[in-house]
């Protein structure tokens, strides 16, 4: 593992545990200035970096011991299931096309089935882990003052930087409102200005989505701000945010907009995913797999990494899930997983996924372990393991009723997230050193792609992105000696191949089912496996395009209103 990544948790880790250990019921609700952290916090540039450094931290660890260690960040909740990219997997992954965890336990069958409410526990624990990383930017933007810094005595140590800390800062905290935006609409938006006493006021989405929009383009200086702006592209530390991130998330949110606002923005989309593209900074990487290794701190295409780490940041939430729970102990005897025996093995591709791709690629060969053999790389799947009576497994195998064995053996695993480095040498067998990819750059190609034939635009230059990762994935052409290359022509491409190749591409990366509702296909017209709880699936009512707000969040606040339907 690289020395800055390693600092940088070091660093994290010894700085959180001045901070308070648990937060309890946030009921979207402003949080006293002294719930969060003790004032001596504040008695050193250490400490203000230790607070921002958990507003980074609060969307990868759970709590403040690591290995889910009974001090976890949201009171009442199951520290490892509440960690929020596993809840992402949960709320993204689960409800689609894409991944089967048949698990009844905090509302996972719900999820698969597509019928959850608001007291469903992994709906309402994402709510929270979201308005508990916006109390924590909060509570750093009210401390990170002039006037702050001068009464303790930390302004020299900090009046060259703070400016850029405060920055990043409203980042995370626009990141956390796209996605409140985007899971459940109409929501409260608390910033650092509203009191302790004041009753949060429910917006509409359309509210959430501008608000966001206006913090993204403030710190990148696009409306007339020159001060509290995110640092050039590349100019940050590993694991901190810079321009280009903003740019990303810009490039999401009006790639979106016409769901959230009913106003199409995909030129502007376009401008923004271009801007990552053509600026070169975060180039796609030579080889897609290197991307979910645990040396993947050297990838060139992640622009926002979630930084984990075996020794120092510890958990059954982040990547440690995403190799886990997608691969068991026979896996390990077949191919070098990382984490020895210890993996779960409780999730499985669904039938959908495995046909996104061409047969003659899914097959496993436990001769050609990373899958040099295949054309395109991204067909990472386990097809070796057998049955329980010793008969091979297929796609077709799965339970009729939806009960795994004990072995987890059933269905084809998904294997993209190794917890090796390059040269197949595990990183950590107790937790994973795998940085989780928040945002890259495959995906803003995919975004413009598809921004430019919403817009009716230049077909050659998104027949040229698509083209880029796909040559890529395929190591053909610019990437590899691949003689199948992975180019398409223009006549297969359609905005349906776009959806397909995002399958393909972000396949577990949590942003799924946003795209099938972007597509109109989440409850309407386009069914699988587990859909509305039927074994080949069915429709759902429109309602489940929101999630429901939280049936805690109503109690404590009678002044929000209920999602439509629920």
């Amino acid at each position: 593992m690289k020395t800055m990544k390693k600092y940088i948790l070091m660093f994290m880790v010894g700085c959180l545990g001045l901070m308070t250990s648990c937060i309890g019921d946030l009921d979207t609700m402003p949080l006293d200035d002294n719930n969060l952290v003790s004032e001596k916090v504040y008695s050193s540039k250490e400490g203000y970096m230790g607070v921002l450094a958990k507003c980074y931290a609060s969307l990868i660890l759970t709590g403040q011991q690591g290995g889910d260690g009974g001090d976890g960040d949201l009171e009442g909740a199951n520290e490892g299931y509440s960690g929020y990219t596993r809840l992402l997997f949960y709320l993204q992954e689960q409800c689609t096309d894409n991944f089967l965890m048949p698990s009844s336990s905090n509302g996972l069958r719900n999820c698969l089935n597509l019928n959850w409410n608001a007291t469903t526990s992994v709906v309402t624990w994402t709510y929270q882990r979201l308005y508990m990383s916006i109390a924590y930017c909060n509570e750093f933007l009210r401390e990170c003052t002039p006037e702050k810094m001068q009464e303790r005595g930390v302004w020299n140590d900090m009046s060259a930087d703070y400016l850029n800390y405060r920055a990043e800062a409203r980042f995370i905290r626009a990141y956390c409102y796209s996605m409140l935006c985007d899971l459940y609409g109409n929501v409260p938006i608390i910033d650092e200005s509203v009191g302790v006493k004041d009753v949060p006021v429910q917006r509409t989405r359309k509210d959430v989505f501008e608000y966001a929009e206006r913090e993204l383009k403030s710190i990148l200086g696009e409306n007339g701000s020159t001060d509290e702006l995110l640092k050039k592209s590349r100019q940050n530390e590993y694991g901190r945010v810079d321009e280009v991130a903003a740019w990303f998330l810009l490039a999401r949110l009006y790639l979106n907009a016409e769901v959230y606002t009913g106003e199409a923005r995909y030129a502007d989309c376009l401008t923004y995913a271009d801007k990552i593209i053509q600026g070169g900074d975060y180039p796609l990487a030579s080889d897609y797999r290197h991307i979910f290794l645990a040396d993947n701190e050297t990838c060139s295409e992640i622009i926002w990494p979630l930084v984990q780490d075996g020794d120092h940041a510890q958990s059954s939430a982040g990547t440690n899930f995403y190799v886990k729970a997608f691969v068991n102990g026979p896996m390990d005897e077949l191919y070098q997983t990382g984490v020895g025996s210890r993996g779960w093995g409780n999730v499985r591709s669904k039938t959908t996924l495995v046909d996104a791709f061409d047969p003659a690629d899914v097959a496993f060969d436990a001769n050609d372990t990373w899958g040099n053999g295949k054309n395109d790389k991204r067909a990472q799947f386990m097809t070796a393991l057998t049955a329980e009576d010793g008969t091979p497994q297929t796609k077709e195998t799965w339970d009729a009723n939806l009960a795994m064995t004990s072995t987890f053996t059933c269905g084809y695993g998904y294997i993209k997230w190794r917890n090796v480095n390059k040269n197949d040498d595990p990183a950590d067998e107790a937790y994973t050193s795998i940085d989780w990819p928040m945002f890259r750059t495959a995906d803003a190609y995919l975004m413009a792609a598809e921004a430019i034939l919403r817009e009716g635009g230049d077909r050659n230059k998104a027949l040229g992105y698509v083209n880029e990762v796909r040559m890529r994935a395929y190591m053909s052409d610019d990437y590899g000696s691949n003689a199948v290359s992975g180019k398409i022509a223009d006549g297969d491409l359609t905005l349906d191949f776009i959806l397909d190749e995002r399958q393909r591409e972000l396949a577990s990366e949590c942003v799924r089912r946003t795209d099938l509702i972007r597509y109109g296909k989440f409850t309407k017209g386009y069914n699988w496996d587990w859909k509305n709880g039927e074994r080949l699936g069915g429709d759902v009512d429109d309602k489940y395009n929101l999630f429901p707000i939280p049936e805690s969040e109503l109690t404590n606040n009678p002044t929000l209103e209920q999602n439509d339907g629920y």
